[in-house]
This record gives structure tokens, sequence and C-alpha cells, in this order.
């Protein structure tokens, strides 16, 4: 897979790859800081407070190293050398429709948001979803996260309607809404 560059900074060098296993401890740390940014309120701090990270590293390491077929992909964004952000890419069935691809990951470290990370790691999903056959993408996007909520409009997906109860906390409900577009 070419190294996908920022266009806007000829000299910055960011860029979207395929995961290599050293890359476990730095995808685990992206996702568990922007977890803890972005969903605190959500999910509650005791949540949070109860994830193992090391059983995190140990998720990401098995995703890319064991993959459990040619169309799961974990994808990494590049900020220089260092690891900023993280997708992991999975297969779905359609039935009659074909097949589509879920975005079943998509997390930008924090402190490297609003440089183009999210989108490169989105644009490389699409583009690998679209070479294994697909014909839609889908992900899940927690109740009232905004932010994310914008940027997938802004990319073209939109709710479908489907949503999902991951947990629940005391008083009150985790639940996730499906954004889709078409490919």
């Amino acid at each position: 897979m070419p190294l996908l560059r920022d266009s806007s900074d000829p000299t910055a060098d960011s860029s979207v790859r395929p995961a290599v296993p050293d890359d476990a401890v730095a995808i685990a740390g992206t996702q568990l800081r922007a977890w803890r940014t972005e969903h605190a309120e959500v999910l509650g701090q005791e949540v949070l407070d109860l994830i193992d990270a090391h059983a995190v590293r140990e998720r990401w390491s098995e995703a890319i190293s064991q993959a459990p077929s040619p169309a799961h992909h974990v994808l990494v964004a590049c900020a220089g050398p260092r690891v900023v952000g993280v997708a992991a890419v999975v297969p779905t069935d359609l039935g009659d429709d074909g097949v589509g691809v879920e975005v079943a990951a998509l997390e930008v470290d924090p402190d490297h948001r609003r440089a183009g990370h999210g989108s490169r790691l989105l644009a490389a999903s699409v583009d690998l979803g679209r070479a294994d056959g697909a014909v839609l993408v889908s992900t899940w996007v927690l109740e009232g996260d905004e932010v994310r909520e914008r940027f997938l409009a802004g990319a073209g997906l939109g709710p479908d309607g489907a949503q999902r109860v991951l947990a629940a906390r005391p008083g009150r409900e985790v639940v996730e809404r499906r954004w889709v577009a078409l490919l």
C-alpha cells in the first residue's frame, strides 16, 4: 500500500500504512488516550479505569498478526515515524446486496487531531473496502459524539437508523448509532 502524503504541506511527513506488530503498543496508547478524552462523559470514568491496557495491546497485536481474512486490515496514521492514529477495517456480509466494509475503529491521538490523520485513515479504509469488493461503508458512533458525527457527515456518511446498546451504566444506557455511505 503506498504512503498517502499530506498534500497541504509539502514538508509534512504524514502517512497511512498497514500496521505491523511493533505498532501495537502505540495503537493501544492512542486508542486509550482518545477514549479518555472523547468518551469519559458517556462511558464514565469508572468504566475507563477498568480497561486493561495490556489486554488492549494484546488484542491489537492479534488483529495485526493474525487477521481472520485478507479483508481484515489494521492501518496506522503516522506523523513522521510516530503512530498517531489507527483504523480497523472488517468485511461485512450484506446478504444478496454483496459485501460491505465496517470501520470498526477509527481513533486519532488527541494531541494530533485536526491535521488530516482521521481523513486519511477513513479514505484508506474506504479504498481497501472498494478493492475487496465492498459496496457500502459503515461505522458506529457513540450517542452524543457530535465531533465524530460532523466528521463523518463531512465525509459523506449518514445515520441509517440502526442502533445498538453496548452496555449499561447505572442509570444510563451506552448507545451507538450506525452511519453508512454507498461506495
